[in-house]
C-alpha cells in the first residue's frame, strides 16, 4: 500500500499537547499488531491519532472497527481530509474528559501513542473500566514502560505497576529511538501491552486498595508500617517490616484487608 507521507503535512507538533509524530512505518506496524484481540471486542479507539501513521494500518483490520479521538483541530482536519471513511468516526475531544459509555458501551481496545505528559493519566482512566477494556497497547516514556511492566523486588516497580498488575498482565513489547519521531524526544521510549486477567473483582475493598498502595509507594524508603501510619496504627507483622516495592499484588491485598479491619475497629466506616 502507498503509505502517507508526513513530511508534506502541515499539521505542526505543538508542545503542549506533548505531541511528537511517529514517523517509523516499521515501529507503526509492529505497534498495532500487538494487537491481539484477547478478551473479544469488535472496537478499537485509538488516542492521540495525529496524522494517522498508526491509524492507517489499523484500517487494514477487518477483524474490528478503528475509532480514533483527537484534541487537536488541526489534526482533526488532516484525518478527515486524508482518512475520508474514518470521518464518522472521528470523535474531536479529550479522551480523559470523554464519557466512553456514549459509543463503547461494550469491550474495546485502546491504542495509541500516549502524549507522555499525560500517559498516567490515560491509565488511570483505564483503571476505572477494566471489565470494558480488555487490551491496551500504547508507546510512551520507556522509563514509565518498564516501571508499569516491572516485577516487585524491582526499583522500577511502583504505584501505576501493582494498580494495573491486579487487573492486567502486561508485556513489555519494543523499545523506540527518539528518531522514530518528529520532532524527537528528549527521552527514548517503549511499547508495552496489557491484557486483562481473569480477576473480575479485588477480594477486599478496591478503593482502599488505591489509597494503601498510593500511600505505601509515597514514602517508600520507608517501612510498610512506617508509610502507612496516615491509615492507622498497624500491628507488628512480619509483612510491615518490608518496603512497597518488595511486595506483590496479593500482598497489596493481604494488607488492605487488614486496613480495612483498623479503620472499621478505630472509625466504623472506610472513607
Amino acid at each position: 500500500m502507498n503509505y502517507k507521507n508526513q513530511n508534506d503535512s502541515k499539521v505542526r507538533a505543538k508542545k503542549h499537547l506533548g505531541q511528537h509524530f511517529l514517523k517509523d512505518m516499521n515501529i507503526a506496524n509492529k505497534i498495532v499488531d500487538g494487537l491481539t484481540g484477547h478478551g473479544g471486542y469488535n472496537k478499537v479507539l485509538e488516542i492521540g491519532p495525529g496524522m494517522g501513521v498508526l491509524t492507517q494500518f489499523l484500517l487494514q483490520k477487518s477483524s474490528y472497527s478503528t475509532y480514533v479521538i483527537e484534541i487537536d483541530t488541526e489534526s482533526v482536519v488532516y484525518l478527515k481530509k486524508h482518512y475520508e471513511e474514518l470521518t464518522p468516526r472521528i470523535i474531536e475531544g479529550d479522551f480523559l474528559k470523554y464519557n466512553t459509555a456514549e459509543v463503547f458501551p461494550e469491550p474495546f481496545a485502546i491504542i495509541g501513542n500516549f502524549p507522555y505528559n499525560i500517559s498516567s493519566q490515560i491509565f488511570f482512566k483505564v483503571l476505572e473500566m477494566p471489565d470494558r477494556i480488555p487490551e491496551v497497547v500504547c508507546m510512551l516514556q520507556k522509563e514509565v514502560a518498564q516501571r508499569i511492566a516491572s516485577p516487585p523486588g524491582n526499583k522500577d516497580y511502583g504505584i501505576l505497576s501493582v494498580l494495573l498488575q491486579a487487573y492486567y498482565d502486561i508485556s513489555y513489547l519494543v523499545s523506540v529511538p527518539p528518531g522514530a519521531f518528529d520532532p524527537p524526544p528528549k527521552v527514548q521510549s517503549g511499547v508495552i501491552r496489557l491484557s486483562r486477567n481473569d480477576t473480575k473483582s479485588l477480594p477486599c475493598d478496591e478503593k482502599l486498595f488505591f489509597r494503601v498502595v498510593k500511600t505505601a509507594f509515597n514514602q517508600r524508603r520507608k517501612t510498610l508500617r512506617n508509610a502507612l501510619k496516615p491509615i492507622g496504627e498497624f500491628p507488628e507483622l512480619p509483612l510491615l517490616t518490608k518496603r512497597a516495592e518488595q511486595l506483590s499484588v496479593a500482598q497489596f491485598v493481604e494488607l488492605t484487608i487488614l486496613a480495612e479491619e483498623i479503620i472499621k475497629a478505630n472509625s466504623g466506616k472506610i472513607s
